[in-house]
């Protein structure tokens, strides 16, 4: 049969969600976990495979497996072969067509900035600090320029693998909450660091190092030299994943179990 299940976690400890030798990841331990409920080995396929200290609180994964368990199983099972830095939330078995990464229809991030003079203690890790005041106003005057379907080359990675730079960016807000600042990032699907490049060009604009036009300018030039710095991953956050109603795969909030 083929399990669906939405997986929490906090990425601080992991090498990244995809499989390495002799470090820890995300996969690795969930895989280890399954494998043990099932009592067969495990592979699972993810919605959207996060970098080193990159979290999640509705990452979509499913696994195909012989062994025949309540759906309750999979969950309380696997969640006491976890450590309490990453969780199973829900799993359920799905139609065998639905596929964790190719099934879906959109996804959403919350990038989360602490803004304040002074560095975070307890949130260290868990948020992006910038000491610099960043004005909102000006950051959401850059992101009006990216919301749409655009070549997104200028803010990925050199080293995305990724084909096709076009993406729809359906919803790019951003609000402040105190000393927290929030961009929610809403698309079809994501290159490799856009959204991390994406937050670093609109906190430079935030602070008033260039223009709210530069958003835009970086777009045009297609040139990942032409953007600014890749954003730390510390506040970064895969918040929900959306399929066709056919899979009854649970919508989450985009804010579902964040802050």
């Amino acid at each position: 049969m083929r399990i669906a299940a939405i997986v929490e976690y906090d990425g601080s400890h992991f090498c990244g969600w995809q499989l390495q030798d002799d470090v820890r990841t995300v996969q690795g331990d969930i895989e280890q976990a399954l494998g043990i409920v099932a009592n067969e080995p495990v592979r699972v396929i993810t919605a959207g495979r996060t970098d080193t200290g990159v979290h999640a609180s509705g990452q979509v994964i499913h696994f195909d497996v012989s062994a025949q368990r309540p759906a309750r199983a999979w969950v309380r099972g696997a969640n006491s072969n976890l450590a309490q830095d990453v969780a199973v939330i829900w799993a359920e078995e799905v139609d065998p067509d639905f596929h964790a990464r190719f099934s879906a229809t959109g996804r959403h991030y919350q990038y989360v900035i602490f803004n304040r003079p002074v560095h975070p203690t307890y949130l260290n890790r868990r948020v992006t600090w910038d000491y610099r005041p960043l004005d909102v106003d000006r950051m959401r005057a850059g992101a009006v320029h990216l919301v749409g379907t655009h070549d997104f080359s200028s803010y990925r990675t050199v080293h995305c693998q990724a084909k096709d730079p076009v993406r729809e960016l359906r919803l790019l807000e951003i609000h402040r909450r105190g000393d927290f600042i929030f961009l929610h990032v809403y698309a079809n699907a994501f290159l490799h660091h856009m959204v991390r490049n994406i937050a670093g060009v609109l906190m430079t604009i935030g602070a008033g190092e260039r223009e709210p036009e530069w958003a835009r300018q970086v777009l045009e030039a297609c040139d990942r030299t032409q953007g600014g710095i890749t954003a730390p991953p510390d506040g970064l956050y895969l918040t929900a994943v959306e399929y066709p109603e056919k899979f009854n795969i649970p919508q989450l909030s985009p804010d579902s179990g964040l802050w």
